[in-house]
């Protein structure tokens, strides 16, 4: 492992985190193979990173020069041998589907030479599980990005329990070169930081409608303008898209019930298929497909005790805290690149009184 260096990546899987991620790892200089299972999908893949690239220039982040120099480091490969064959990273961002993933992996295990790396951009599943369907567990490690990881500075590195620390330096050292800020969830948890932070948040914003009998734009308003979020829970939770939502809910209550008290209405919404912004309706309804934000105000913020969301999100936070998982500044700065918080919890917290917040827990 002494001296070894990342030079060819092979990211898995041409979807929207697969196609950014292989866009942020060329723009970074590295040589990137793009593999998905049919050209089809890469052909799509191509176009969507030369869109996002001309936009740059357009912008005039980059130059035409540089956009054809950073294209032409990105090769659609379909065949998987020919994909891992010069390959010292691969990152696969197949569907979040253990089964697939497994077989995904199986593949990989007889392919791979020695020196490969296996990071994984999962957001719920656990790294350890899939880890031990390999023959090398130790080079096998958790990595994930946000969505769309153009844009989203935050990734979270999550070693397994037989992941050697080697993997670990060498995993943040290139989260670190493709201009991206790690933050190490230390324990293979359900939903690792930042989704062991939100998706619990999203159930208890559900019930703290009902229990404070008032209205969706009433909390997400107090969130905004008391707790500093960059927007309403149901606004963010529509933002990021119920299925999502529903597929963690999901993932982390079958591994631990404690994590997450489910509400109804999430299944419900992901049943009726109104997923949030990408298909016009969720929590809110939207016009078009262009991103429209919701009438949030300080008045209506008024209606709201926002001390049962805070109470919720810290819970979690001191969870991560007492079982190891990672730390007070890891999660405060998770909180802010993840979820926007302009204002640190902790502070928020102290504010309003931890004797308050644990009075309300009980």
């Amino acid at each position: 492992m002494d001296g070894m260096e990342i030079k060819n990546i092979t990211v898995l899987g041409s979807g929207i985190m697969g196609h950014g991620i292989a866009q942020v790892s060329a723009m970074a200089g590295y040589n990137v193979v793009l593999r998905d299972i049919e050209r089809q999908f890469l052909d799509k893949a191509m176009e969507k990173i030369s869109w996002s690239l001309n936009k740059l220039v357009s912008k005039e982040k980059i130059s035409e020069e540089q956009r054809n120099e950073i294209f032409s480091r990105i090769k659609p490969i379909v065949d998987l041998n020919e994909a891992i064959h010069d390959c010292d990273l691969v990152v696969e961002a197949v569907p979040e589907i253990m089964d697939l993933k497994k077989k995904v992996y199986a593949e990989l295990d007889k392919a791979a030479d020695d020196r490969i790396i296996f990071a994984s951009n999962t957001s719920t599943l656990p790294i350890t599980e899939i880890a031990n369907t390999i023959s090398r567990p130790d080079k096998f490690i958790g990595i994930h990005f946000f969505n769309p990881p153009q844009l989203m500075k935050l990734v979270e590195v999550i070693p397994g329990q037989k992941t050697s620390n080697d993997v670990i330096d060498l995993t943040v050292n290139f989260v670190k070169s493709v201009n991206k800020i790690p933050v190490i969830c230390r324990k293979d948890v359900p939903g690792f930081i930042i989704n062991r932070l939100f998706i619990p948040l999203v159930h208890e914003a559900c019930y703290v409608m009902e229990r404070q009998k008032i209205q969706q734009t009433e909390i997400d308003s107090a969130v905004k303008f008391r707790l500093g979020f960059p927007m309403g829970i149901f606004e963010l939770a529509d933002f990021t898209g119920l299925d999502v939502i529903h597929k963690a809910t999901v993932e982390m209550h079958v591994r631990d019930k404690k994590v997450i008290l489910p509400h109804p209405t999430i299944e419900q919404l992901f049943n009726e298929k109104k997923l949030g912004q990408k298909n016009g309706e969720g929590f809110y309804k939207y016009s078009d497909d262009k991103y429209e934000r919701i009438p949030l105000s300080e008045e209506l913020a008024q209606k709201c005790n926002p001390i049962q969301i805070i109470a919720n999100v810290l819970n979690n936070a001191a969870w991560l805290i007492t079982n190891n998982a990672s730390d007070i500044d890891e999660i405060e700065k998770a909180a802010n690149l993840g979820l926007g918080l302009k204002k640190p919890l902790f502070e928020t917290a102290k504010e309003i009184g931890m004797q308050n917040i644990v009075d309300e827990l009980k």
